[in-house]
């Protein structure tokens, strides 16, 4: 949520979606115009950062036990990490 205020009165307003463009070569929000047709100035917005995402997808899983195995057995060779030479 974002919040507007505007320079000439105590009007304030509260955005959940914003449509910003470049009005008279300003970036202003298009929502956010005071009663006296003046473009409001942000005052605070509730930002908590970007989600973590996860891929789940299966081809992912098994690329990198594949990786891992080949890896292993590049540096290992035939024979276990607790065998005798």
């Amino acid at each position: 949520m974002i919040r507007y205020i505007c320079e000439c009165s105590d009007e304030v307003k509260e955005l959940h979606k914003a449509t910003i463009k470049v009005i008279d070569g300003k970036i202003r929000t298009v929502e956010a115009v005071c009663s006296c047709g003046k473009y409001m100035q942000e005052l605070d917005k509730e930002f908590n950062g970007f989600p973590n995402l996860i891929r789940t997808e299966p081809t992912l899983s098994n690329k990198r036990d594949k990786i891992w195995k080949r890896a292993k057995e590049n540096l290992t060779g035939e024979r276990n990490i607790n065998d005798t030479f």
